[in-house]
């Protein structure tokens, strides 16, 4: 459902995408994860009506909190999943995507 949420956001505000990936074709576990995190100053993690933002420069918690914020019950990355230029969004909050994408 937030999926679908973000692509009609993402389509409404004519943001194009460089690259889509399916997530429930190629899931991404703990590592590969942590591997969208390189070159990432700042994770935005949307859960529900909770928005929990990280400055990954100044404040990098360790990596099992991280794991944490963005793996799902499944152990898989939640989605949807945005990198914008030096920022990664997990999960969809309107407002979020406005501040960062919009």
């Amino acid at each position: 459902m937030s999926c679908t949420r973000a692509q009609e956001f993402l389509a409404t505000h004519d943001i194009l995408t460089l690259e889509e990936v399916d997530a429930r074709k190629e899931r991404l576990g703990a590592t590969e994860a942590l591997g969208l995190l390189e070159g990432v100053n700042k994770l935005i993690v949307s859960k529900g009506r909770k928005v929990t933002e990280v400055n990954l420069k100044t404040d990098r918690p360790d990596d099992d909190e991280l794991v944490r914020l963005m793996l799902g019950p499944t152990g898989n990355l939640r989605a949807p999943a945005i990198k914008s230029k030096k920022t990664l969004l997990i999960g969809f909050n309107v407002e979020t995507y406005d501040s960062v994408l919009g």
